[in-house]
């Protein structure tokens, strides 16, 4: 094993974190407090060639893989610039590009690469939770044109979206299960609708209801043109979504690390730092020790996934349970260190807090993690 990072990485993560740096948590409350999408960072990233880092060269991207991606995300929170539509961007350019058609390559991933077009993702429904199979969203095929009809819940940034992944029921096999496919939905069709959902979560990349009311699309608009195959293609897809949650939570809990170290030095009390008190340093030590390990962890995954290692959903999982943990014991000890200062805007810790908890529930909750690794690792009867 090779822990140092390549001399490329280490360029990609330098020039990230400036870029995060020259926008600032004060760029990212902005944003949200003015209800408005984070366009220039955006283009920034995109621009400089980091937004479609894990997409293929030869349709404008980085030719990285998960790794590079989830280094991207991992600096940008680091520097309080937490973007959950990058999490999502960086799933389905990579699953148009490992089972879309050629020409749904060519339609789609240059413009995704560039950052100019953008592509939410819509399975999660109300009623179906973390059985998938189990969502009520149904496509029809009919005079060769697929319509679909169904709701979905919290789907990230479809407001800024020039185009939906939707996950829907296509059939029944043979055993009963439901098969799925995945379909390329441009938002201005008619019969689809969204509405924001009220958050407490302070970020600006908001959450919408989904509404698809017999909504018509060609029949080339699922991915990959054959009907049945959508299973394999979300799960190619959760994998790197928990693994992009992993580090955009290792990223965050740098970010407070940073925010209550600086504190802890300069706050005098009884004349000397309050972080030459143990009550106050051990903590903060714990605290880094859980985000170190849960980097680890994160970064085995990103490897994992871009050499196909049949393992990597388990350590997808892992990384994601352990960074989650890690970045809310950050978050505490940070409030912890500032007193009432941490609840004071000029701070930038407080705000956090909500998408700081919301890494334990979603993408997939802790409960569920401990679920698979009782049965698939330890071999214990499954419970659901």
């Amino acid at each position: 094993m090779d822990f140092r990072e390549s001399p490329e990485h280490a360029a990609i993560r330098a020039a990230v974190a400036e870029i995060g740096a020259g926008f600032g948590h004060d760029y990212f409350v902005k944003c949200t407090t003015g209800g408005v999408f984070v366009d220039e960072l955006w283009s920034t990233v995109f621009g400089q060639g980091f937004g479609g880092v894990n997409l293929p060269e030869e349709y404008g991207g980085g030719g990285g893989g998960i790794y590079e991606m989830a280094i991207v995300i991992e600096e940008l929170a680091a520097q309080g610039c937490p973007l959950i539509f990058l999490i999502v961007a960086g799933m389905c350019g990579p699953i148009i590009d490992d089972f879309g058609t050629e020409d749904q390559k060519r339609r789609w991933l240059p413009a995704l690469a560039s950052g100019q077009q953008k592509m939410a993702f819509a399975i999660t429904e109300s009623g179906s939770g973390s059985n998938a199979p189990n969502l009520a969203t149904t496509a029809r095929l009919e005079n060769g044109t697929w319509r679909l009809s169904g709701q979905k819940q919290y789907i990230t940034g479809i407001d800024v979206a020039d185009a939906v992944l939707v996950v829907a029921r296509t059939g029944t096999d043979p055993s009963g299960r439901a098969e799925l496919g995945l379909f390329i939905v441009e938002t201005d069709r008619p019969g689809l609708e969204y509405q924001p959902i009220a958050m407490e979560i302070k970020e600006p990349d908001r959450q919408f209801s989904v509404f698809l009311d017999g909504v018509d699309v060609p029949e080339a608009n699922l991915v990959g043109g054959v009907p049945g195959k959508g299973m394999l293609q979300v799960f190619s897809g959760l994998n790197p979504e928990r693994i992009n949650v992993a580090a955009q939570a290792v990223g965050l809990g740098r970010y407070f690390m940073g925010k209550a170290v600086s504190y802890a030095k300069s706050r005098d009390v009884w004349g000397q730092p309050i972080g030459a008190h143990q009550g106050v340093s051990h903590p903060l030590a714990e605290a880094k020790i859980q985000i170190e390990l849960s980097r680890l962890m994160a970064y085995k995954a990103a490897w994992e996934f871009d050499h196909g290692e049949p393992t990597v959903g388990e350590s997808a999982s892992v990384a994601k349970l352990a960074a989650a943990d890690a970045v809310l014991f950050a978050f505490d000890q940070a409030v912890q260190v500032h007193g009432g200062n941490a609840f004071a805007s000029e701070y930038g810790i407080a705000d956090l807090w909500g998408l700081t908890r919301l890494m334990r529930s979603a993408p997939v909750s802790r409960e569920m993690v401990l679920n698979y690794v009782a049965q698939h690792t330890l071999g214990l009867p499954r419970s659901y």
